[in-house]
C-alpha cells in the first residue's frame, strides 16, 4: 500500500484551512462534520464560509498565509489555487511534523482526503492514492446505493449493546457467531426501520435465551419485470441476506444470480393447468422453513400484491406468529409498458388504466366487461396469454371496436424482450404467428399507437 488508511479522531481539536474559496468551503465542512476547531486564513472567505465565521463556527484569519500561522494545529489543509503558497504550508507543517494535505496535489501531500461514505458510526473512506479522484467518487456513488442510511442506526444499536454481548459470551467464536446472527437477521431489519423499541426487546430475549434457536423470518420481495437493474435497493440487500429462496417461473435467471451463492433455492414455478407447488404448499413451506430458524426469500417477478398472490401467502405468516416484511417491486405493467414506449396514461388518449387477471382462481375469465371497454382507458391483461383470442373477442362483443390497438409484451425489460403491435382483431393471429410465449401482458387501449414513436428499447414488430 502507498498509503496506509486510517481515521483520525478530531472532535475538540484544533485544525487550521488555508484557502477560503470553494474548494476551502468544501474541506470546511467535512471538517466541522468530524468536530474540528477550524481556523481559517484567507484574505477573503466565499459567502457560506463567511457566513459561518460571522456565526462563529469558524476562526478566520484574513490575511496570506504566512508560516508564523501554523501553531500547534492536530492537522492542516492547503486549498488555495496557488501551488507556490500550498508548497509553503506544505513543507512548514511537514517540518513540525504535522499532517498536511494539499487539495488535488498528492505529490505535496504527506496524507490524502479519501471519498466518504457516512453512515456515522460507520464510516466508510475510498481512496485511488490521489491519482483518480473521480473513480474514487464513482465506487462511493455505488457504495451510497448499496448501504442503506440506517446502517448508521444498525452501528449505534449494536454499539449499544457490546458490552452485554461481551459478558454474554466470553467465546470471540461465539460471539462473533452471535452478531452475524443479528446483524444479518430480522432484528436489523427493525433497527432499520426505526423499529428500535422492538428491535431492543427482540435483543434482550436473544440474550437471555442465547442457547436457544435462532428466529426466522420470511421476506416477500417483488423482483420486478426482469431486468435486474430494476430491483430496489432493499431487494437486493435481504437477496445477499437470505438461507433459501423460493422462486417462481416469472423471475428471469439473470436475477437469481444475484441472490446469495450458498443460498438454497427452491422452484416452486405455477404455469396455467401446470402447478410445480399448489398455492397451499407453497404457503405451509413457508411457514415450516421459517420455524426452522431459516431467512426464507419469496422472490416473486413484478410486484408480490399486484397478482402475486402475496395476501394469500402472508394470511399464514400472520396466523403462525412468523415474522415477515413485503418488499414491493416494480410491477410487470410498469416495466413492460415502459420499455415497450406504451405510455399506461396519456392525457389525449387514456386517463385512467385497470390492471386484471386473464383467468381467476378457478380458471375463468369472468370480467367486468362494461367497465373495461369504457373509452379513455387502458387495460393490461395479466396471465391472459392462453386466453388471448377468448379476451380479444370478449373486448369486441362488449363493444370495443375491432380496430383498437392491442399490444403484447414478451419477457419485458431483458434482452429478450418482444413487443407485437397490433388490434383486437389481429392480435390473436400474431400471437400464434411470432410464437409468443410467458412471461408475457397484453396492453390494450389507444395508448398503444404511440409505440411506433415512442418504443426506444430494442425494435418493435409491427404486425398492425
Amino acid at each position: 500500500m502507498e498509503y496506509f488508511p486510517i481515521f483520525m479522531r478530531l472532535q475538540g481539536e484544533p485544525c487550521l484551512l488555508v484557502g477560503g474559496g470553494e474548494v476551502g468551503l468544501r474541506k470546511a465542512r467535512l471538517l466541522l462534520s468530524a468536530g474540528a476547531r477550524l481556523t481559517v486564513v484567507s484574505p477573503e472567505l466565499a459567502p457560506e464560509l463567511a457566513q459561518m465565521a460571522a456565526r462563529g463556527e469558524v476562526a478566520h484569519i484574513a490575511a496570506n498565509f504566512e508560516p508564523a500561522h501554523i501553531g500547534r494545529y492536530k492537522l492542516v489543509i492547503a486549498a488555495t489555487d496557488v501551488r507556490a503558497v500550498n508548497r509553503v504550508v506544505s513543507d512548514t507543517a511537514q517540518a513540525l511534523g504535522i499532517p498536511v494535505n494539499v487539495v488535488d496535489d498528492p505529490e505535496l501531500s504527506s496524507y490524502i482526503t479519501p471519498a466518504i461514505v457516512d453512515r456515522s458510526p460507520l464510516v466508510i473512506a475510498v481512496s485511488t492514492g490521489g491519482g483518480v479522484p473521480v473513480l474514487a467518487r464513482l465506487v462511493r456513488a455505488r457504495l451510497e446505493s448499496l448501504i442503506p442510511a440506517g446502517f448508521g442506526r444498525l452501528a449505534r444499536f449494536a454499539t449499544g449493546f457490546r458490552e452485554q454481548v461481551k459478558a454474554r459470551f466470553s467465546n470471540v467464536e461465539e460471539r462473533r457467531a452471535f452478531w452475524e446472527a443479528v446483524l444479518e437477521g430480522p432484528l436489523a431489519e427493525q433497527v432499520m426501520n426505526g423499529n428500535e423499541a422492538a428491535a431492543r426487546e427482540d435483543m434482550q430475549r436473544r440474550l437471555a435465551a442465547a442457547d436457544a434457536a435462532p428466529a426466522g423470518a420470511v421476506y416477500l420481495v417483488g423482483a420486478g419485470p426482469g431486468n435486474p437493474d430494476l430491483l430496489t435497493f432493499r431487494a437486493l440487500r435481504l437477496m445477499q441476506q437470505a438461507d433459501v429462496v423460493l422462486y417462481d417461473n416469472l423471475v428471469a435467471p439473470e436475477l437469481l444470480e444475484l441472490v446469495r451463492r450458498d443460498a438454497e433455492r427452491v422452484f416452486v414455478g405455477k404455469q396455467r393447468a401446470n402447478h410445480t407447488l399448489p398455492q397451499e404448499d407453497i404457503n405451509a413451506l413457508l411457514v415450516r422453513l421459517a420455524q426452522e430458524g431459516k431467512r426464507v426469500l419469496r422472490l416473486k417477478g413484478g410486484d408480490p400484491f399486484t397478482f402475486g398472490r402475496g395476501g394469500e401467502e402472508i394470511a399464514l405468516l400472520a396466523a403462525h406468529n412468523i415474522p415477515f416484511e413485503v418488499v414491493p417491486g416494480i410491477t410487470s405493467a410498469s416495466g413492460a409498458a415502459a420499455y415497450a414506449g406504451i405510455p399506461l396514461t396519456h392525457r389525449d388518449h387514456a386517463q385512467s388504466v385497470t390492471f386484471v387477471t386473464g383467468h381467476k382462481k378457478d380458471g375463468s375469465i369472468t370480467l367486468d366487461w362494461p367497465a373495461l371497454t369504457r373509452s379513455g382507458q387502458t387495460v393490461v391483461v395479466y396471465m391472459g396469454l392462453a386466453m388471448a383470442e377468448e379476451l380479444c373477442q370478449a373486448f369486441i362483443s362488449h363493444g370495443k371496436a375491432p380496430a383498437t390497438p392491442a399490444a403484447v409484451v414478451e419477457q419485458a425489460t431483458t434482452p429478450r424482450q418482444r413487443t407485437v403491435l397490433g388490434t383486437l382483431e389481429t392480435l390473436p393471429a400474431l400471437i400464434r404467428a411470432n410464437s409468443i410465449s410467458s412471461p408475457a401482458l397484453i396492453i390494450v387501449g389507444e395508448v398503444v399507437s404511440l409505440a411506433p414513436q415512442l418504443g426506444w428499447y430494442r425494435s418493435s414488430v409491427d404486425g398492425a
